[in-house]
């Protein structure tokens, strides 16, 4: 098997695409689409989020140390591009996008109510790593939309759509390959 050796760069995909949103004061709030985001702990429950310090949310979040992380499916991938390629400077991405802000329970910035999942984080701890600064946020409040509960009131969130980013293209999450544990799952 041939391979190339290539510069070192993110080769690490599919990711998570997710807008975030943020706000301060009486300004129009802001959402900005990320690809770098991630799970940083379980207990307490803390996500990360990467932004370039030239973007407009960077300065949002800095200054509120507030931000909401809203999931992606199928419907929302448009608005998710238009996110990440227009300034808040210069545009109202709510207004733009027909999005409706999400009166959060924990912090002031607003969710996204057409995102089955709103994730509130307060700004714990801040990494300047080169050209993004990562914003490490913990888990204060989750909202999930009701009508992904089963019957037994399980969260389906694998039902929603969920969307990935993959270098430079989203791609719907599939079939279903196995679950957590199958491998070592004793067999009936």
């Amino acid at each position: 098997m041939a391979k190339q050796h290539w510069r070192p760069g993110n080769m690490l995909y599919p990711v998570p695409a997710v807008m975030v949103s943020c706000g301060r004061g009486k300004e129009k709030p802001n959402i900005i689409t990320v690809a770098w985001a991630g799970t940083v702990c379980s207990d307490p429950a803390m996500i990360s989020v990467s932004i370039r310090p030239e973007r407009h949310s960077y300065e949002i979040i800095k200054e509120t140390g507030e931000f909401v992380v809203n999931l992606v499916t199928k419907d929302l991938v448009f608005a998710t591009d238009y996110c990440g390629v227009k300034s808040g400077r210069d545009v109202d991405k709510f207004k733009e996008m027909k999005l409706t802000p999400l009166v959060s329970q924990k912090v002031s910035a607003p969710g996204i109510a057409e995102s089955p999942v709103n994730i509130e984080c307060k700004v714990v701890r801040e990494l300047e790593l080169g050209s993004h600064t990562m914003f490490v946020g913990e888990v204060v409040n989750v909202t999930v939309e009701d009508s992904y509960l089963n019957e037994s009131g399980k969260f389906e969130l694998n039902s929603t759509g969920l969307v990935s980013y993959s270098h430079g293209e989203y791609f719907l999450l599939g079939e279903k390959l196995g679950k957590f544990g199958y491998s070592v799952q004793k067999k009936k």
